[in-house]
């Protein structure tokens, strides 16, 4: 078979999205670690993670095909870039979280319109050109920082704090996953609110377990958030390689 006709991207099924909040809240610890506990920055944050995404992202592409370890860490890599990314724009530049958001939206909305124009859909679950790979990857990559000012805006602007936004927004997950099983709206849109949602919820925890008491959090620390979240995401991810793995075995059918 011609190696570009392969997926290049996994089945959207409940272990994704366990691997997929697991990544992301490793993102914002990670992202907090580096930036803040090592104090590094914003910006050179930003600047490590973006060429370990790129670097990560050239190998993954090369593959044409979907690997389980080098798409989960090209995109833990978006996950953490996206925090530092979000954080800069959030903090930094002093456009605070409802504009960063707004900002964002818009960027998002316009990779979807280009990815639907040049491509005819914006399938996550089937994509087999390279140019579609890269509009998903930069798509991705917008969603988690879109996800990180979000997730802040709704604990600190809107002032639920970590736990209360962490409730509401897994009570948003938890109506899209109903209105997937039983509605027939567009499973593509559904895919990117539950993409988008999952982030700040990934957020919320992950700053609850670092942030000190004094701010609502349970003060755990970034370092050791990190390696929490670093062991449950490898834990996940070794499922998902021996699914593969088993998948790989079976004889194709003619």
């Amino acid at each position: 078979m011609n190696g570009q006709l392969l997926n290049r991207v996994p089945r959207i099924i409940v272990l994704y999205w366990v691997i997929k909040i697991a990544s992301t809240t490793l993102g914002e610890t990670g992202a907090d670690m580096f930036s803040m506990t090592f104090d590094l920055g914003y910006g050179t944050t930003i600047l490590i993670f973006l060429a370990v995404f790129l670097i990560l992202l050239a190998i993954k592409m090369s593959l044409g095909r979907y690997e389980p370890l080098t798409y989960w860490l090209t995109f833990t890599s978006t996950a953490i870039a996206g925090t530092a990314v979000s954080d800069y724009i959030d903090r930094t530049l002093g456009l605070g979280y409802a504009l960063g958001s707004l900002i964002l939206v818009v960027l998002l909305l316009g990779v979807l319109h280009l990815w639907h124009r040049h491509e005819r859909s914006v399938s996550v679950e089937r994509i087999t050109a390279p140019s579609a790979e890269a509009f998903y990857w930069g798509a991705f990559l917008i969603a988690n920082t879109l996800g990180t000012a979000a997730g802040d805006y709704v604990a600190d602007d809107l002032g639920l704090g970590f736990v209360w936004g962490a409730i509401l927004i897994g009570g948003l997950i938890a109506i899209t996953a109903v209105l997937h099983l039983y509605t027939r709206i567009s499973g593509i849109l559904l895919f990117w609110i539950a993409f988008v949602l999952t982030r700040p919820f990934g957020a919320n925890f992950g700053d609850l377990l670092t942030k000190p008491v004094a701010k609502g959090g349970l003060d755990l620390g970034t370092i050791g958030a990190s390696i929490f979240f670093s062991i449950v995401l490898v834990g996940a991810l070794a499922v998902e390689m021996s699914r593969e793995r088993r998948k790989s075995l079976v004889p194709p059918t003619e």
